[in-house]
């Protein structure tokens, strides 16, 4: 029989660290310099050790958060009186005196998470360094879920997140300039994004959707909403409001054998109304301000999904004035590939197979998967059946993941089966 405060014991460590890790590094590389941001990481992990040990051998304290904190901040004083640390640390006016008082007080906390935000996205490092950084040290992931979740291998991560460390020990842990602030602020809503669409689309084989990192983007994406450094606040609000639009969706998108299941075809009544009622008072706010970015755009196009009834009553006039707009803003081929659904809808699907021939000319957009899988389901609802096999095939061997592939062979292999009278 298993020992119940053992188990409870392992539960809370568990908990502290994916919840608590990255608040404890980033207050106590507040105190000890971005240049020791992994002496910080080795002190949280040494006071999740001593926590676990302690609480299994003892039993668990009455408030094991306090605990977790006090101890980590004792080991954090102990290292600042070693004489290397307390060298450097006399000899910056950035710190604060070792003889202060050592706090993790809300407010110091949310402000040492921002700052720790900022510096892993700061522009002397690689974006897929950020991504990392952000997920290593901000979020407690392990370097081998960094590496599950996108699709690489744990020596690369490695090696970005040594890169990285080594770019944050010459970035000065000052980021009191609003102007500093208002500047970086793009590449950190990047970063964010792009660890949520790889939640939402994610790239490692085994995945369908991985909540977790969705779910960490929208908490980093709060951070922001809550700091008082941050004026305007409009881009923040916008991604907020089209992540949690995206996420109202989870249930509904996937199949009880795993597949993605296209919009088209899902359930809309396994769509999350509160989540899609928290986005629409996120989108609500982003009037507050003076700005439109692509997020604000992106986040009306996924409302509109939201309130419609059906597929067929969404309303595809709005939405592709809504992606023209965004091309003011973004001209890429992604965009205009993500167009064509609404494009089709309106105009018809031979327009958008012309308009997709007329992107591929002048772009290198026929390396992407998605471009011949598009192609394929335009001529598959023409009844284009030897053109979309065609297309189908050429998706199937630029994809890059198995899941991919095997919704690809499934589609293949329904067009094989059609007798060869329907074929064209």
């Amino acid at each position: 029989m298993s020992d119940p405060n053992l188990t409870r014991s392992h539960e809370l460590t568990s908990h502290f660290f994916r919840n608590e890790y990255g608040k404890l590094v980033a207050v106590i590389t507040r105190y000890l310099g971005t240049e020791n941001v992994e002496t910080a990481e080795d002190i949280v992990q040494e006071a999740l050790l001593k926590a676990t040990e302690h609480w299994e051998m003892r039993g668990i304290p009455e408030s094991p958060k306090a605990w977790l904190y006090t101890t980590a901040k004792n080991i954090t004083l102990n290292v600042l009186k070693r004489k290397k640390h307390q060298r450097d640390y006399a000899n910056s006016i950035e710190r604060p005196r070792l003889d202060e008082a050592f706090s993790f007080s809300e407010e110091i906390i949310e402000d040492s998470q921002l700052k720790m935000m900022y510096f892993c996205c700061h522009p002397s490092i690689s974006e897929n360094a950020q991504i990392a950084l952000i997920l290593k040290i901000l979020s407690g992931f392990s370097i081998v879920e960094i590496a599950n979740a996108f699709f690489s291998n744990e020596q690369t991560i490695n090696k970005r997140l040594v890169r990285g460390r080594k770019q944050m020990r010459t970035i000065s842990f000052d980021l009191d300039s609003k102007d500093v602030i208002e500047e970086r602020l793009g590449s950190v809503l990047k970063t964010i994004y792009l660890i949520f669409t790889e939640g939402y689309f994610p790239s490692h084989k085994n995945s369908v959707v991985r909540s977790d990192l969705c779910l960490e983007a929208i908490r980093l994406a709060k951070l922001l909403t809550e700091s008082n450094n941050i004026v305007d606040k409009t881009d923040c609000y916008a991604l907020l409001a089209l992540m949690y639009f995206n996420i109202s969706r989870f249930k509904s998108r996937i199949s009880d054998d795993g597949e993605i299941i296209d919009l088209k075809e899902q359930d809309r009544s396994k769509w999350d109304a509160p989540l899609i009622q928290t986005g629409t008072q996120y989108l609500n706010r982003i009037t507050e301000g003076n700005s439109i970015n692509k997020y604000g755009i992106l986040a009306t196009i996924s409302a509109n999904h939201c309130i419609s009834p059906s597929y067929e009553a969404t309303n595809w006039v709005q939405i592709l004035a809504l992606y023209d707009q965004l091309l003011l803003l973004e001209d890429s081929p992604i965009v205009h590939l993500n167009r064509i659904v609404a494009f089709s809808e309106v105009e018809g699907n031979e327009k958008a197979i012309e308009e997709l021939f007329q992107l591929e000319a002048r772009s290198d957009i026929a390396n992407y998967y998605l471009y011949h899988f598009t192609l394929a389901e335009l001529y598959k609802q023409c009844s284009k059946h030897k053109k979309a096999q065609l297309y189908y095939e050429k998706a199937f061997h630029l994809a890059r993941n198995e899941r991919d592939k095997e919704l690809l062979q499934k589609k293949i292999n329904t067009l094989v089966l059609i007798p060869p009278s329907q074929l064209s």
